[in-house]
């Protein structure tokens, strides 16, 4: 064959390959629990248009994110490994240059046109870092995201469908494109015009809350967030529908980490990291479809490459859940893990809570949940709304008695246990824990040994738990003796 006749070979096959690949459009929320939206059941917020995604895909009852917290959430999301193991336990760190990432991979291996859009992505360092750690940043080209993607643009919720607009604009009419568009809501600030709030009466509250008149108004703040960040989404899809995407673009929704109020975020409790999850693949997961599978936020990266054609990254530790999105035989995991490590970039104080630092694990299965507090003499504050009318009306109620004793035990007891474990069927609030119970000696035990083998494998810089070799009951896994804040 002529060299010009190989040449334009090589070209079409390229073309029909890349044409063959799915897009990739993944939007991220912020600060989003599950199950806040209606297609949950969850009756506090209308999301229609996310509940439309639902119902022409599937839906994910239990994926989990790799950390109660923004940055270290969305390294495992980009990474396909635990914030441990990728070094993104600190706040304020940098991806560092050697982490692969998800876009990296599509873009050099799959020939994806790969873009980041929206809120701050979070992976080039805190913003709130001062001239000094600043400097360093510039000084060791710490800033590496520019890099590792095609467009970078930040901007506000209400800009992000012109971004993607602009984005697909621009990409190779011979490539497919990934694009991860983030949004705010419903972080704080929470702002969202009163068209979008219910009426906070009518809220149903979860069982780790008690019914104030405070948590009721914050509730409700925070579910006109949610409601306001459905109606930004469907601005962005938009875009897709009238450039004909829609059916040859892979939609997943996803909430980077819990809500900010008690129980949420940064705690290691399911409504810090269980989050909404849904995907949409016309052709390949079937309308309608709902998962109580456990999933990692590790098992993302892996998932959307295998949709790409491509293997997962050589050290990503999460396994590809692209069989389940096909209704193929799955084999579930047994166990998922969450860290917790230092939030914000407040410096040490000595009257600080574990808002600002904590460094503590978690090991989940189908039913169970052990937590390892590795700092418990820090007394529990909630993450980003410790200010607001629910925690000080919640310290009120404590102070008078008024509190039922699973929430005076969780909330207001130090040193808090190191460890806690919790029956999540009969438990789902975990407000009683069952750490030292020897009926479930062996479940704990099971747990610990999982966690050891997790933090060995991932390089984890804390002590290993106590696993109880030897002994049936939860031995050191008893409460500490703690007082009342």
């Amino acid at each position: 064959m002529k060299p010009q006749l190989l040449l334009l070979s090589l070209l079409t096959l390229a073309s029909t390959s890349f044409a063959a690949k799915p897009n990739i459009l993944f939007l991220l929320s912020d600060d989003h629990s599950y199950p806040f939206l209606s297609t949950y059941g969850d009756t506090n917020v209308k999301t229609p248009t996310l509940d439309q995604i639902a119902a022409e895909g599937m839906k994910f009852h239990r994926f989990f994110t790799g950390a109660p917290q923004c940055v270290p959430s969305r390294a495992t999301l980009m990474t396909g490994r635990s914030p441990v193991a990728a070094r993104m336990t600190r706040f304020s760190a940098p991806l560092p240059r050697d982490e692969i990432t998800l876009p990296e991979l599509l873009r050099d291996k799959g020939g994806y046109f790969t873009g980041v859009c929206g809120r701050s992505f979070h992976l080039d360092g805190s913003n709130k870092t001062g001239p000094s750690t600043s400097k360093v940043f510039d000084d060791h080209h710490l800033k590496t995201f520019i890099d590792r993607v095609d467009s970078l643009n930040t901007c506000s919720d209400n800009e992000v469908a012109t971004q993607v607009a602009s984005f697909i604009d621009q990409t190779p009419a011979d490539k497919p494109f990934f694009m991860w568009a983030n949004f705010s809501d419903p972080h704080h600030v929470w702002n969202a015009p009163a068209e979008f709030r219910p009426d906070p009466a009518s809220l149903k509250l979860p069982a780790h809350f008690p019914d104030l008149p405070g948590v009721r108004e914050q509730l409700a703040d925070y579910c006109a967030e949610v409601n306001r960040v459905d109606q930004t989404i469907a601005g962005v899809l938009e875009v897709l529908k009238k450039r004909g995407l829609m059916e040859n673009t892979i939609i997943i929704f996803c909430g980077d980490n819990g809500m900010a109020m008690p129980h949420g975020k940064g705690s290691l409790y399911d409504p810090g990291s269980n989050v909404p999850f849904l995907v949409r693949w016309p052709g390949v997961v079937k309308p309608g479809s709902d998962s109580r599978a456990l999933v990692s936020a590790e098992d993302l990266a892996p998932t959307l490459l295998a949709a790409a054609g491509l293997e997962p990254g050589s050290e990503m530790s999460g396994v590809s859940f692209l069989s389940l999105l096909k209704g193929e035989t799955h084999r579930p995991r047994k166990h998922l893990f969450i860290e917790r490590g230092p939030h914000g970039s407040a410096p040490v104080q000595a009257d600080m809570t574990n808002a600002g630092f904590d460094l503590a694990r978690a090991v989940r299965s189908d039913r169970f949940k052990l937590i390892y507090n590795c700092t418990p003499w820090l007394p529990y504050s909630p993450v980003d709304s410790a200010g607001g009318q629910a925690w000080k009306q919640m310290q009120e109620a404590n102070a008078a008695g008024k509190l039922p004793p699973g929430m005076t035990a969780t909330y207001f007891t130090t040193p808090r246990p190191v460890y806690e474990l919790y029956d999540l069927e009969a438990d789902p609030g975990e407000l009683n824990n069952l750490s030292g119970n020897p009926q479930l000696g062996a479940t704990e035990r099971e747990l610990r040994t999982a966690l050891a083998e997790k933090m060995i494998l991932d390089w984890d810089y804390l002590p290993l738990p106590d696993l109880m070799e030897g002994n049936a009951s939860a031995g050191g896994g008893k409460k500490a003796k703690g007082k009342k804040k």
